[in-house]
Formats: structure tokens, C-alpha cells, sequence
């Protein structure tokens, strides 16, 4: 049986380096957006594989940049 880890809303604030506050986090729970988390009593967790999921559904893609192509004339 696997085990499901849980971080507290400061160790996701520390996973994301910052860039996302535990207000932000706070806000982003009352207006139901964000990260999917638990709630039990006072506690607020977040699994990790819910986080894990919402990385890959925030992943920005971006295309290959392409080398010029060069003219027969910038050939010779």
C-alpha cells in the first residue's frame, strides 16, 4: 500500500522558492483555485501528487527557436 505524502502550506510556499506566499496559498483556498488540498479540522495539506499534477498542468512549452537560414548568396 502506498503511503501519500502531504506538505504544509509552508513547505509548498518553500517547493515553489518562494514565488508563491502562504497568503497567496490562503486566498488561492477561498477562492477554490490553486493547488487541490485536504482539510482536517485546522489543518490545511496538500499532496504531493495533486502538486505534481498541477506542475504538469501549468507547464509552459515553448517551441524550438530556429537557426536563420542562410541564402545561396551567404553560402559562397
Amino acid at each position: 500500500m502506498d503511503e501519500q505524502k502531504y506538505l504544509t502550506a509552508e513547505e509548498v510556499a518553500e517547493r515553489y522558492r518562494g514565488s508563491i506566499s502562504i497568503g497567496t496559498l490562503r486566498n488561492w483556498r477561498a477562492m477554490r483555485i490553486g493547488p487541490t488540498f485536504i482539510k482536517i479540522g485546522k489543518a490545511v495539506l496538500y499532496p504531493v501528487d495533486a502538486l505534481d499534477a498541477w506542475d504538469q498542468k501549468n507547464l509552459v512549452t515553448c517551441r524550438a527557436s530556429q537557426r536563420p537560414r542562410l541564402n545561396d548568396r551567404d553560402q559562397a
